[in-house]
């Protein structure tokens, strides 16, 4: 838990937009010096010149994230100019659907890349920073929030790959807080589930390096794209509101970070299958109609 941000160091990836922009504005407001991460330039650019005049110290780095190498490099940047990062958010993360026997080997590359990989490498290079200090000084307290998503909870039709993505990130964050619990009270962690929250996430595509573009969608990827762009663009809760509760779990040292708590009822469902044994639960059960919608589409 931490409940002193300020001239503590936060380290954001996806920082150029949505949750971790967000993020890094309320954490330059709290005072602290923030490390910002993204793989698309001009947004980076804009994000630094906008923390920077309201005065927060920066640094900006783009890296891509699901790059070993990059990676080591931005952690070696931030121990030389900061130290031990307090708060780190591994929070970039790309969108892909369609039928998962569809996905080329491209699709799978990128997205495991960087929603998995790019947590990995977070995870792995800065954790032991933090026990360092944590051991070195009994009054440092750090936390790390990864960024999963309501689908790595439930199993949406069409969007396996994203869904296996976020699985992983999910199993990932729970065990990398029940190992932190094993060797110290110092270092926390938390994982960031949301659903459909306006974001730059639907416009991924903008980013997927050359090597791993394929020609063309499929049919069932431009299905999975319309009805992605639809339910996030019309989309309530904001990122900034999702932002303020990341920190307050910061803050409070809760685990499980939701934007739409109502959406739960559907992982109850589907734990409930589960444990009793019986086949996934319909996942459009309270909108049937979203259902045959996309089946129909689908048959086409």
């Amino acid at each position: 838990m931490i409940t002193e941000f300020a001239g503590r160091t936060a380290v954001l990836t996806g920082a150029g937009s949505g949750f971790g922009l967000e993020c890094a504005r309320i954490a330059a407001r709290r005072g602290m010096r923030v490390v910002l991460v993204d793989v698309q330039q001009d947004a980076l650019d804009k994000a630094a010149a906008e923390l920077q005049q309201a005065g927060a110290e920066v640094l900006a780095r783009r890296v891509d994230v699901s790059d070993a190498d990059q990676m080591q490099a931005l952690a070696d940047a931030v121990a030389e100019r900061f130290g031990a990062p307090h708060l780190v958010f591994n929070n970039a993360g790309v969108g892909s659907g369609g039928l998962v026997w569809e996905n080329t080997l491209a699709d799978w590359q990128w997205v495991l890349g960087v929603n998995l990989w790019g947590v990995v490498h977070g995870v792995r290079l800065f954790t032991p920073m933090m026990l360092a200090a944590a051991k070195a000084d009994p009054a440092w307290c750090g936390h790390i929030v990864n960024t999963a998503s309501m689908a790595g909870l439930l199993t949406p039709p069409n969007m396996g790959i994203y869904n296996v993505s976020k699985h992983a990130v999910v199993a990932l964050t729970e065990t990398l807080y029940q190992d932190l619990s094993l060797v110290t009270e110092q270092v926390g962690a938390s994982v960031l589930c949301p659903y459909f929250v306006p974001t730059g996430i639907t416009q991924s595509e903008r980013n997927r390096p050359e090597s791993l573009r394929d020609a063309s969608l499929t049919p069932s990827q431009r299905i999975s794209q319309a009805m992605i762009d639809k339910a996030v663009t019309s989309g309530k809760v904001s990122a900034a509101e999702v932002a303020a509760k990341v920190f307050d779990a910061v803050v409070s040292g809760a685990f499980y970070i939701y934007s739409h708590p109502r959406a739960l009822g559907n992982v109850e469902s589907r734990m409930q299958a589960i444990v009793e044994g019986r086949n996934p639960p319909d996942p459009f059960a309270e909108r049937p109609e979203v259902g045959e919608q996309l089946k129909a589409a689908l048959r086409r």
